[in-house]
């Protein structure tokens, strides 16, 4: 796991309790472990799919030859995806993510910017 922001990792965002929270993970690896990448994060979207507070997700890969990945999700609670997110069950599913695999998660709220974007 490498922190979008070194100062202010999801270890620490867990701890601040907002809703609902939106999930921003980058996944960077190897064009070669694409395919182990992709059953990795389908077998974890299934789980997290099925855990309370759980709204939606969606992954997506960058343009081109480069096998970065994003994906976001929407969570009801910062306490429904803590709970998710340290569960022994996910935990556990790590270890099936390539070697290759750097993963940078972080927690968002939404913004509201007048005559922009609701709240």
């Amino acid at each position: 796991m490498k922190p979008l922001d070194e100062k202010f990792p999801i270890q620490r965002q867990l701890g601040i309790e907002a809703s609902p929270v939106v999930l921003v993970n980058v996944f960077t690896l190897d064009t070669d472990d694409e395919l182990v990448f992709l059953d990795a994060w389908k077998d974890d979207a299934a789980f997290m799919k099925r855990q309370p507070g759980f709204i939606s997700t969606q992954l997506h890969r960058a343009l081109g030859e480069s096998p970065t990945y994003l994906n976001y999700a929407v969570w009801e609670s910062t306490a429904a995806f803590r709970a998710a997110f340290t569960h022994p069950e996910f935990i556990a599913k790590i270890s099936t993510y390539p070697s290759s695999a750097v993963v940078s998660p972080h927690l968002f709220q939404k913004v509201g910017v007048a005559g922009i974007c609701t709240a």
